[in-house]
């Protein structure tokens, strides 16, 4: 009997053929036009845990933006995954970061302007990074460390965070407390204040998942 096509199948054969291509799964699927969270991971599952299959019409779009073909793709579906494989992470500075255009709503990054870091073994296809400038994160983070962020990451008390404020300021701190009224904050330099925001000022926040010093 022959072996039926599988679920993971499909979703790692897109993931290679993202990074055979120099993308995240991400950025392929707003090269080819969709949204760019058509390929997360949250959108593999139906929200019941069932399995998710990418419709036809979103790998041929695929497909086309990269100049793939069809035995190219089918040829991925058999490989083994490569967890560890590099790939570019998007990267800009702290003062770029509170300006508009480089992330939407959910403080995911979009938008043009981004340099590109290569990193690898990046689970979240969402992964981004930003450079320190200025002294506020010492002696923890550095000017010119390099922070990358997971805005997929679960927050958890004591995670170090991004946080980004309705008013446009990027603060990185350590996650005290988050509540659905407010997120308590702490400094990580001690000549800082630590810092409690409303819930209804905060634009989004992130976990920071590595540094590069």
């Amino acid at each position: 009997m022959a072996n039926m096509l599988t679920h993971p199948q499909v979703w790692n054969a897109i993931d290679r053929l993202a990074a055979r291509y120099g993308y995240s799964a991400s950025g392929l699927a707003k090269k080819a036009g969709l949204d760019p969270t058509s390929f997360n991971k949250s959108k593999r599952v139906t929200p019941e845990g069932r399995p998710r299959w990418p419709s036809t019409e979103s790998i041929a779009k695929i497909l086309s933006a990269t100049g793939a073909s069809v035995d190219e793709f089918i040829s991925l579906l058999s490989k083994k995954s490569r967890r560890s494989a590099p790939r570019p992470v998007p990267v800009i500075g702290f003062a770029e970061a509170g300006s508009g255009g480089y992330f939407d709503d959910a403080g995911f990054p979009v938008g043009t302007g981004w340099d590109e870091i290569v990193f690898p073994d990046i689970d979240d296809e969402n992964a981004y990074a930003l450079e320190v400038s200025g002294n506020s994160m010492e002696p923890l983070y550095r000017k010119g460390d390099v922070l990358v962020v997971s805005p997929n990451a679960k927050l958890r008390a004591g995670d170090r965070v991004i946080v980004k404020t309705n008013s446009g300021e990027v603060l990185a701190k350590e996650l005290k407390k988050k509540t659905a009224k407010a997120i308590e904050l702490r400094s990580l330099n001690p000549a800082h204040k630590d810092r409690v925001l409303p819930a209804s000022e905060v634009e989004w926040i992130a976990r920071i998942m590595w540094a590069r010093q």
